[in-house]
């Protein structure tokens, strides 16, 4: 099974040869078959330069680099849109995920399940540096959720995760154009019946660079992105069980 990594870049100059290159060790190490897509996505500084050096000495790297206008969402499904591989993994840039969860998450993957999350708050995940206001908007984000959609999962914000290519297919079209992608396509997965997991992980606040989460402006995309889900979960509920009225009769 190959396993595509699909990682997004805006502006990190300062991470992403290092965050790249990790993974790359991580993945050689484990003798995985395997291919990295970056996502330069509008860069201003110096990314794709960084990126341009790497994939001179590493033939597993290809970059795709994003026209105007810039956006998370655009990133990702741009980058899923090239992938090779069985399944695909989604992961930032920015130096904040461990190469080592994307191994764990893979192997469950070749266990069976469909879709792995990866969460930053079960009792073996290891955060480190979140900043309070984000983390107490996180909890209540995914509380909402949780109850919303009846799920276990406790931290589908995160965009650390990894599908089968099946999952990728089924979940088009992808809608959200910013971070709200990374509730679309785990909520979309799991409404359409596909199986999940979800593991612990490791999480490293960001040493370089700016964040490009606004929570402020992200706050109504995410709510539409839940709530449009949730709606089309109701009416396939609701098909099914006329299917099962109809049958019965």
């Amino acid at each position: 099974m190959k396993l595509s990594i699909v990682i997004p870049a805006h502006n990190e100059e300062e991470n992403i040869g290092q965050a790249i290159s990790d993974v790359i060790a991580e993945m050689d190490k484990e003798k995985i078959d395997y291919e990295i897509v970056a996502v330069d996505d509008n860069s201003v500084d110096s990314t794709l330069k960084v990126l341009t050096e790497l994939s001179d000495r590493c033939p597993r790297l290809r970059i795709i680099c994003r026209l105007p206008p810039k956006g998370f969402g655009r990133a990702i499904r741009e980058g899923l849109a090239n992938i090779n591989g069985d399944a695909v993994a989604i992961v930032m840039g920015d130096l904040s995920d461990d190469p080592a969860d994307i191994i764990k998450c893979f192997r469950k993957i070749e266990e069976g399940y469909d879709c792995v999350f990866g969460s930053r708050f079960t009792k073996d995940s290891n955060v480190r540096d979140y900043p309070l206001v984000k983390l107490l908007i996180n909890r209540l984000a995914n509380t909402f959720i949780r109850a919303l959609f009846l799920i276990r999962a406790n931290d589908i914000t995160n965009a650390f995760k990894v599908y089968k290519r099946e999952v990728i297919n089924a979940v088009q079209p992808l809608q959200s154009l910013y971070f709200n992608i990374t509730v679309e396509i785990p909520l979309k997965a799991i409404v359409r019946g596909f199986s999940y997991v979800q593991v612990p992980i490791n999480w490293y606040g960001r040493k370089s660079g700016v964040s490009k989460l606004g929570i402020k402006e992200m706050g109504r995309k995410y709510l539409f992105t839940v709530l449009y889900i949730w709606l089309e979960k109701i009416l396939l509920t609701d098909e099914i069980s006329a299917k099962r009225d109809k049958t019965n009769r």
